[in-house]
């Protein structure tokens, strides 16, 4: 690992598409570089950060009694039809053999693991099972973007359980939370552990691990008093009410008028005392959707809801539909099926007329439409927790892991059955557990990272040690920095020697910005007084040591980062 014979080419400036920190960095640090869009190739030393990730999760699932296989990325389209899969996934890349065969490239592996287990399961004697890989996935993602956070080809630590009973699956489970848990904690992220929507995995629940980030594509809603925390996608609040007029119901004009905002301001009041109405298009026809003015609808919560897909009507259905344009529209009297965010039903409120030009004030519901209430809105900052009433914070994170309690979805599907005790047959029940060790690599980095580049935790750093040799042309110094870099190697201890015929001034900033926990150099101290300088990456505390004491130095530093 000497610079000059290895691949570590490292920009000096952000490049131009890269908008995410750690996506800037991973590019300037040499660790990936885009083929095509969603696509990297990995460096070396991205790939030993991926190498040390990999590692702790085996160790973890190892330890809780995984066993590791490798299954094709190349999968027949036979048995994602059997489980229902084929058709509705438009990130699922498709293709056919010369035969005119249809198959897919895996994007996940559970329609595998219970076509597999339909072969080797018989007894309940050969439950519980534990099976995992680390292995590449494909995604036709419609807008890769974020660096490695979101792209087409990705590496996934994903594992499945099979157990004979919801109970031993809840077993699994919670043994699958406490590993990862192991897993984070050992690479050194901060994460929270949140419910979520089991979306197309299925299944009877989830639960995700989320890093918090300025990066991240996702929001979790957080209680910091009694601990409730969930995606956004699930997560349920209680928005402050507004204080209600005693209004009659009668008809206002609003000329012109067709945003919330704009109908607020018009008739002088708060925004929380309208109602916004939206119509969509779901798996039975279209239905009006009502959220209250300063709130914005949750597509996915919706969609589970009226159970189905759903989109937004186009102009021409709303007039078609409702009689008005979107804007003028409203729950009174209307022709279509009503569903209300669940906090509407108390309260009057300004409504559209289904008039062009004209409102309605002094609406309630139940008493003027007739409804279905459920939980629509996207929770914001401030609303209480449903759990303890103290006010909820809203942060972006990485997903850095998943886990779904699966069922018997896929094992029905497939024909994955064991013979019970009895000698019944019956469906194993299954789990599935994903982890993006890419993602591991980017939420440490964008946690991490400070001004002058990357600070990669210890545990997962591509190497420890950065030895700086000031001048090659000194063989003093030359000399000194080879004996280091031999006795880091020699103790367990990786490093990197700097050894080309570059500025001093290169050299550090090459070492901020690969972030290895600590630089060694080797200058001008050791030509006059016989010490090296040692410094940490993190803490940028430099001390001066004979270089006989260089890995004790280093080990020091170790410990104080193992420590905080």
């Amino acid at each position: 690992m000497r610079r000059s014979q290895s691949l570590v080419p490292t920009l000096r400036e952000d490049p131009a598409d890269a908008e995410a920190l750690s996506h800037k960095l991973m590019l300037r640090a040499g660790l990936v570089r885009q083929l095509a869009a969603g696509v990297y190739v990995y460096l070396p030393l991205g790939q030993r950060v991926l190498d040390k990730v990999n590692a702790i999760i085996r160790e973890e699932m190892n330890a809780i009694g995984g066993q590791e296989i490798t299954m094709p990325v190349i999968h027949p389209a036979d048995i994602w039809k059997q489980s229902g899969r084929w058709e509705g996934i438009p990130e699922m890349f498709k293709l056919q053999d010369r035969y005119g065969r249809d198959l897919c490239l895996g994007m996940t592996h559970e329609e595998v693991v219970a076509w597999l287990a339909a072969r080797e399961i018989r007894s309940y004697r050969d439950l519980p099972q534990i099976w995992y890989q680390i292995q590449t996935k494909e995604r036709d993602e419609a807008r890769p973007r974020s660096g490695v956070l979101r792209t087409r080809e990705f590496l996934m630590k994903d594992a499945y359980t099979l157990d004979p009973d919801p109970a031993a699956l809840d077993r699994s489970y919670a043994a699958h939370e406490r590993a990862y848990r192991r897993i984070f904690d050992r690479c050194r992220l901060r994460y929270w552990v949140v419910q979520s929507d089991t979306g197309m995995m299925g299944g009877l629940g989830s639960h995700e691990f989320m890093a918090p980030a300025a990066a991240g594509e996702d929001e979790i809603a957080i209680c910091g008093g009694c601990g409730y925390a969930a995606n956004v996608e699930v997560a349920r609040g209680v928005p402050v009410p507004p204080a209600f007029p005693a209004w009659a119901r009668e008809e206002v004009a609003t000329p012109g008028a067709r945003t919330i905002a704009e109908v607020a301001r018009l008739l002088s009041i708060d925004p929380r005392l309208t109602i916004k109405s939206l119509l969509y298009i779901g798996p039975t026809g279209p239905v009006l959707v009502l959220v209250r003015g300063d709130q914005t609808l949750h597509e996915r919560k919706l969609g589970r809801a009226l159970g189905g897909e759903v989109r937004p009507a186009h102009p021409d259905e709303v007039r078609q539909h409702l009689g008005a344009p979107a804007g003028s529209v409203g729950p009174v009297g209307a022709r279509v099926p009503v569903l209300a965010d669940e906090h509407l039903k108390d309260g009057v409120y300004v409504v559209g007329a289904n008039r062009e030009g004209f409102h309605l004030r002094g609406v309630s519901a139940g008493r003027d439409f007739d409804c279905r209430f459920a939980d629509l809105h996207a929770v914001t900052a401030g609303e209480a927790c449903v759990e303890c009433g103290k006010p909820l914070g809203v942060e972006k994170v990485i997903e850095i892991g998943n886990i779904f309690k699966l069922g018997t979805r896929y094992s029905v599907a497939l024909g994955a059955t064991y013979l019970d005790e009895s000698g019944r047959e019956q469906p194993i029940v299954m789990g599935s557990y994903g982890i993006g060790p890419a993602r591991i690599a980017a939420a440490a980095i964008e946690q991490l990272a400070d001004g002058d580049g990357i600070v990669w935790p210890w545990p997962i750093a591509p190497l420890h040690v950065y030895i700086v040799c000031v001048s090659v042309k000194d063989q003093a110094q030359r000399d000194a920095a080879e004996a280091i870099y031999d006795a880091c190697w020699a103790h367990g201890v990786e490093a990197m020697l700097d050894d080309r015929d570059e500025r001093p001034g290169v050299k550090f900033k090459d070492a901020d910005l690969l972030g290895l926990p600590v630089r060694v150099t080797v200058g001008n101290a050791f030509v006059k007084e016989g010490l090296v300088e040692v410094r940490s990456r993190k803490t940028r505390h430099e001390s001066r040591v004979p270089k006989d004491k260089v890995i004790d130095a280093v080990h020091a530093i170790e410990t104080a980062e193992a420590r905080t």
